[in-house]
């Protein structure tokens, strides 16, 4: 996929509370676990680490959940 983000990239994705952005803080390409549940992710479908800008909070979520904010 020719779209892939980056850490560093700010990004935005829908969530129960609306629309939430936040900056790519990893970039996982194998399976790992988080809380005891394991999260899917391959070099062909990573899943990023995010970390909210107004919560901080971390998410994680696959190229297709996300936007690229500019600046």
């Amino acid at each position: 996929m020719a779209d892939r983000f980056k850490v560093g990239d700010h990004v935005s994705w829908d969530s129960e509370a609306g629309r939430v952005s936040g900056t790519i803080v990893r970039v996982h390409t194998g399976n790992f676990e988080v809380h005891g549940y394991t999260h899917h992710a391959s070099e062909e479908a990573p899943q990023y680490e995010i970390k909210s800008s107004k919560t901080e909070h971390i998410a994680f979520h696959k190229d297709s959940a996300l936007t690229r904010l500019r600046g």
